[in-house]
């Protein structure tokens, strides 16, 4: 039997401080808190994904094999501009560490801003709107 993959559902990050990850997340992303779970994890939904943090003090297997934080580099897309995710990163304190500046993202061209979360994760917010 021959299947495709459909769409991601969720992923999970590593974080060093699960509190504080959380919370940029919630802050600077706008994403909601779905509870913390067993073994020091938390979720964070947007959309129809989420993102599940883990502490350094989970056990929980299966695990990855490397669960170091910071090691990830996520692109998540918005539906406003690249000057509004400028502002918006800027009001909320946060370094913009590259862009705005055009990228090809799965549905093609796009405009991206990169910044860090708290455990050095790279995260590209992507618009898909004309610069």
């Amino acid at each position: 039997m021959r299947f495709t993959i459909d769409r991601l559902d969720h992923l999970v990050l590593h974080c060093a401080d699960l509190e504080q990850t959380a919370s940029w997340y919630q802050r600077v992303l706008g994403m909601e808190r779905d509870g913390i779970g067993p073994n020091q994890q938390t979720a964070l939904k947007f959309g129809g994904q989420k993102i599940i943090l883990l502490s350094p003090e989970a056990t929980e297997a299966p695990l990855a094999k490397c669960t170091i934080p910071g090691g990830a580099d996520l692109c998540l897309i918005t539906a406003v501009g690249a000057n509004e995710i400028v502002n918006h990163l800027r009001q909320c304190g946060i370094t913009i560490v590259a862009g705005p500046a055009a990228r090809t993202g799965a549905l093609g061209p796009l405009t991206s801003v990169f910044c860090r979360d708290p455990d050095g994760n790279l995260i590209e917010i992507g618009s898909y709107l004309e610069p």
